[in-house]
């Protein structure tokens, strides 16, 4: 059985920073593709950012260039470090695996998710 724990979320002044982590247990976590989502209040869930096994990421334009994806195989953990942080980027983050290993950036393309960590960015 899968798990994934969020920790990390938080409220910080619009331009702040936070790090968001993952923990991943049950399963091999080296070879699988890892992604980010975010869900704003009254809004769809949507793609923030994902990597691959091998560490290729991709990310949807509007935190291209403010927010980094990593991981680390050696405690099964994905990051998600944000900095130059906007009132828009406000919502509930989600972790999520997959059974591949590229980066995928359709939530159907993934098999596990995490319970969400709250991040509040206020202006």
């Amino acid at each position: 059985h899968v798990q994934l724990v969020e920790s990390g979320g938080g409220l910080v002044q619009a331009g702040g920073s936070l790090r968001l982590s993952c923990a991943a247990s049950g399963r091999t976590f080296t070879n699988a593709g890892m992604g980010w989502f975010r869900q704003a209040p009254g809004k769809a869930r949507e793609f923030v950012t994902a990597i691959s096994w091998s560490g290729s990421s991709t990310y949807v334009d509007s935190v291209r260039g403010r927010f980094n994806i990593s991981r680390d195989g050696a405690k099964n953990t994905v990051y998600l470090q944000m900095n130059s942080l906007k009132p828009e980027d406000t919502g509930v983050y989600y972790c999520a695996l997959s059974f591949g290993s590229a980066y995928y950036t359709r939530e159907l393309q993934y098999s596990y998710w995490g319970q969400g960590t709250q991040v509040t960015v206020s202006s």
